[in-house]
């Protein structure tokens, strides 16, 4: 039968991998452990927001295991930064959602028993669907599409709509739909009672109250402005006078019924899956765009799954981003590079100074890299990660009867027997609750694992020790004004670290700097 056509001779399967298998494998409805330390919680909140009846978080949740799946999403990404190719993909989605809130109401409708009501909700249905499918094929074609991804969609839409099975749902469509144009009918309103009759030529006033109503329009919808005809909810009395009606023309109103049995499943199975997952590619350009709109850059990262030399230029914290753009203050980016054997960042300065912000970016850059998605920077070399784990500092817990250091060193001692030499590992002030020799002897015998698995790390520490301690570590320092070391550069750069910044702000935090205790003494 022709509703039963398939496209064999069409390879499309994913736009969000060549095998979508792979997909349904990965996706997870359970956040990673490291998103609250990261706050790419915060991140993918923001980016699904308006998204919410797609159920995009799973889509985030899921880490992308090889280098090709990055790069398949990288190229759907760069086809979609096209202005009129975005717009058409809005306008079909905007089309789809019309369609299932359509469907939805058909779906009351039948509830109800109200028959008419329902079949003719869904031929309103189908026929969204058509014109959504009709305008993103040609809206494909126009494209200059050269993702895998894409091109594969493209030619998957222009065999789909050029498919007998295609062709004769809107065939069909438009046939039912021209019948039922075709029907005339009176209601006699009398005495509370309604009574349905043939139309006899009795003079129309419906095009005489719409053109003394046209001055008030301001132009017909938009394709991304779906109305939904035939979508309002009716009463039993329209009911009945529907079925009344029906029974003025049995024919017309059997042709809808034999359409709807005919086309039940009319919708195709990797359109509906495309309409999911293109929302993955929309939700996340839609976020960016703020930040693009204040300045800040977004790049495709290149990914290696053997070099770990990493670099970024201009890279920021795009969850603090987020804050600081709605608050109307500035973010301030950084750059970070390892080159040769260095593989661990060690990260020192005064507090409130940027440490924590820095180390929690280098998480999300590889994170959403990935995912292959866009990340926050100007320029970003970086490596494709197993496993990211991040270890931040936490509350102590009374009920689970530990002490916080020995909290951090049963944590730490997780990660460590977990990790691959191809881990990212986030440190955040560790040991901060021992005495300061525990806490070097401690950091020692962790940083000589990390450095015999040879994984890439940051450390975020009070240590100074740790900084020099092989040649596998790099000191970055948050920086103070020179000026005035009680205000926060929030730069993180490549330099020595020797404490004085640190130091200094301690001093002013408990006011024992000299000029402090020279006016203390005078009272």
């Amino acid at each position: 039968m022709d509703s039963q056509v398939t496209l064999n001779d069409v390879v499309f399967e994913s736009v969000l991998s060549e095998e979508p298998a792979d997909n349904s494998k990965r996706e997870t409805v359970d956040a990673p452990s490291f998103f609250g330390d990261l706050m790419l919680d915060r991140v993918i909140d923001a980016i699904t927001a308006d998204w919410k009846d797609y159920n995009l978080k799973p889509l985030f949740y899921a880490w992308l295991n090889d280098l090709s799946a990055i790069a398949y999403r990288q190229e759907v990404f760069k086809d979609l930064q096209e202005k009129s190719l975005m717009h058409g993909i809005k306008a079909f989605s905007g089309q789809m959602r019309a369609m299932r809130e359509c469907l939805k109401r058909a779906s009351e409708a039948k509830r109800l028993e109200y028959k008419y009501s329902m079949t003719r909700l869904f031929l309103g249905t189908v026929e969204i669907y058509c014109d959504a499918i009709e305008h993103l094929s040609q809206d494909l074609s126009a494209a200059d599409v050269r993702s895998r991804g894409m091109r594969a969609l493209r030619d998957y839409f222009s065999e789909y709509v050029a498919s007998p099975r295609f062709q004769r749902l809107v065939t069909d469509a438009k046939e039912v739909q021209a019948a039922l144009g075709e029907i005339r009918y009176c209601l006699l309103l009398k005495d509370g009672s309604v009574t349905v009759r043939p139309y006899e030529a009795e003079v129309d006033y419906s095009q005489t109250v719409e053109q003394i109503f046209q001055k008030f329009r301001h132009g017909a919808p938009g394709r991304d402005r779906v109305e939904v005809r035939h979508g309002d909810a009716i009463n039993h009395i329209e009911a009945q006078i529907q079925d009344r009606v029906a029974l003025l023309y049995p024919s017309i109103f059997e042709m809808l019924d034999a359409f709807c049995t005919a086309h039940a499943a009319y919708l195709d199975e990797k359109i509906a899956r495309f309409d999911h997952e293109i929302q993955f590619y929309v939700a996340y350009l839609e976020y960016v765009a703020k930040f693009r709109c204040v300045g800040l850059c977004f790049c495709q990262a290149t990914v290696s799954e053997h070099s770990k030399e990493i670099q970024a230029r201009d890279a920021f914290d795009i969850a603090l981003a987020d804050k600081l753009i709605s608050e109307r203050a500035a973010v301030i980016p950084n750059d970070f590079a390892l080159n040769g054997p260095e593989r661990i960042f060690i990260v020192s300065g005064p507090n409130q100074g940027g440490k924590t912000t820095f180390a929690r970016m280098i998480g999300q850059l590889h994170y959403l890299a990935c995912l292959g998605c866009p990340v926050p920077a100007k320029e970003a070399r970086l490596f494709h990660c197993d496993r990211l784990f991040t270890h931040f500092e936490r509350q102590e817990k009374i009920t689970n009867l530990r002490g916080k250091l020995q909290d951090d060193l049963v944590r730490i001692r997780q990660i460590l027997s977990e990790a691959t030499p191809k881990s990212l590992i986030i440190m955040n002030e560790m040991f901060s609750s021992t005495t300061l020799k525990d806490a070097v002897f401690l950091s020692k015998k962790v940083m000589a694992q990390l450095s015999g698995l040879d994984l890439l790390g940051v450390w975020v520490t009070f240590l100074d020790e740790l900084s020099s301690l092989n040649e596998k570590t790099v000191s970055m320092v948050s920086l103070v004004d020179p000026a005035n070391p009680a205000i926060r550069t929030y730069k993180v750069e490549r330099r020595a670290a020797d404490g004085f910044a640190c130091a200094l702000a301690i001093a002013e935090k408990y006011r024992l700097t000299h000029n402090c205790l020279k006016e203390r003494i005078k009272q």
